[in-house]
């Protein structure tokens, strides 16, 4: 009887760690965005992506910020082609995605997302012709898009299945993610939007301020808008962009990228985060002002 109900244990437990099958429609789309700039989206994207790949998923990265694009230079890779390359007849997808380092694919966007945008309706339907073939080459298609309001933003989280709002504990932060919130509230035809809170001391914090940024949403915007998770505060981080490498991988035992693994879990099967700081992560927080 021990045994039978340690194998039906397991199998439960399997069963769990499968992920949702793919939807009929092809690849899941998130996009991912904040109300300003340097909350740590872009540096989260790819971290993210990597704790998806190495979960077995396809995954790949439609660095779509105007301003900034840098998906390149946290994972340490060039890319040759941006998507406006795909206007040329003879440029195909394949010779834009660049095939990145950590089983992470990207497409690089930067000025030549506007200039996608803005020409005549016979090249953009050239566009999402050969665009259409990311579905097939993916299993979760990542958008990370620019900060703020812009039309161009609002277009890519709109458009997307879902949408992770990335703030930080910073009352300017919070101000512009509620910014956000609001305009998405007011266009949103079906609201699918999660918070992550970034660079937080403990789960208490983070549970402050998902709190206060949920109920204000419930209660202004008429929305209910969850929690994904949060991401400690980890000088691993720092270290990690400055060595071009993502910390899931310069430090993949670090509080950051425990964290995470947690998202990526969320994502795929549905689980709460647990991560605590711990002792290890007390001693990192101390430690990390003498490195």
């Amino acid at each position: 009887m021990a045994d039978q109900a340690t194998r039906l244990r397991q199998l439960v437990d399997d069963q769990k760690e499968t992920p949702p099958a793919r939807m009929p429609g092809g690849a899941r789309v998130i996009a991912i965005t904040s109300g300003k700039g340097g909350v740590g989206k872009t540096n989260l994207t790819v971290n993210l992506a990597v704790a998806l790949s190495q979960r077995g998923q396809r995954v790949l990265i439609i660095d779509a910020d105007l301003g900034m694009a840098n998906v390149d230079v946290v994972l340490g890779s060039r890319a040759a082609h941006t998507l406006s390359d795909l206007l040329q007849p003879q440029v195909q997808l394949t010779d834009i995605i660049v095939q990145g380092p950590y089983g992470v694919n990207y497409i690089s966007g930067g000025s030549g997302i506007e200039k996608a945008l803005s020409i005549a309706q016979a090249g953009r339907q050239q566009l999402m012709q050969k665009l259409a073939a990311c579905s097939s080459l993916a299993d979760v298609i990542l958008v990370d898009t620019g900060a703020g309001l812009g039309h161009t933003v609002m277009d890519f989280i709109l458009a997307a299945d879902e949408v992770l709002l990335v703030t930080t504990p910073e009352p300017t932060s919070l101000t512009d993610a509620y910014a956000v919130m609001k305009a998405y509230s007011m266009y949103a035809q079906q609201a699918n939007m999660q918070l992550i809170i970034n660079r937080v001391y403990d789960v208490e914090e983070s549970s402050e301020v998902a709190g206060k940024l949920t109920q204000t949403a419930q209660r202004f915007l008429n929305i209910d808008i969850s929690c994904l998770g949060y991401i400690f505060d980890d000088h691993m981080v720092r270290k990690s962009v400055r060595r071009q490498i993502p910390f899931m991988v310069a430090a993949p035992d670090s509080m950051a990228a425990q964290c995470v693994k947690a998202l990526a879990d969320s994502l795929l099967y549905g689980r709460a985060m647990s991560v605590k700081r711990g002792w290890r992560g007390f001693l990192q927080q101390i430690f990390q002002f003498s490195r």
